[in-house]
């Protein structure tokens, strides 16, 4: 990727989060941690990835996000210095669960030795 479009996945991944912590209303989407934003090359669309504090609310969040995608955008309009802001898709991070398996994996190997 060129480093713009890795600067305004950045620049995005901010926003977003500030926006979920202070504009948005809904109690489901109030622990959500922002990890990453993949801008496509067009700038046309945008996979945002996220976690949850609770992993039980894992479906809860899922609808609330993609139900606030069309405010979130709105808010992206005024606060980021694009021609056309992407369309966000919401993705679950499961890469901290895998690595939090792997450690796991990891210190039950030194525990036996």
């Amino acid at each position: 990727m060129s480093i713009k479009i890795d600067r305004i996945g950045s620049n995005l991944v901010k926003e977003i989060s500030y926006i979920l912590m202070t504009e948005v209303k809904d109690n489901d989407i109030k622990f959500v941690t922002i990890t990453d934003c993949k801008v496509s090359s067009d700038l046309s669309y945008a996979k945002v990835y996220y976690t949850v504090l609770n992993d039980d609310k894992k479906e809860e969040t899922a609808k609330a996000l993609k139900n606030a995608r069309g405010f979130i955008r709105s808010k992206l309009f005024d606060r980021v210095e694009l021609r056309n802001v992407p369309e966000l898709e919401f993705i679950y991070d499961e890469s901290i669960a895998y690595g939090n398996k792997i450690e796991k994996i990891i210190e039950e190997i030194h525990e036996e030795k």
